[in-house]
């Protein structure tokens, strides 16, 4: 039986993810929580834009309609 995507993310909580976002940025930070819009609470983030870290931050929400990817 395949793995739906929120129970995907119910796995990862407190797990270290990899968030691919619109426009080339993507996050890498541990998953705190998420709703059902796929909306995320990220901690201890570190956010790059075309592979280059440019900002870190000890939490980050990420608006789920600008979500490409989650790779846990």
């Amino acid at each position: 039986m395949p793995i739906k995507p929120l129970s995907a993310l119910n796995n990862a909580i407190s797990n270290r993810v990899i968030v691919e976002l619109r426009a080339g940025r993507e996050f890498r930070g541990t998953l705190d929580g998420y709703d059902m819009h796929m909306n995320l609470v990220l901690k201890d983030t570190e956010e790059f834009v075309d592979g280059e870290i440019v900002s870190t931050a000890s939490m980050t929400i990420v608006r789920g309609d600008s979500v490409i990817y989650i790779s846990p």
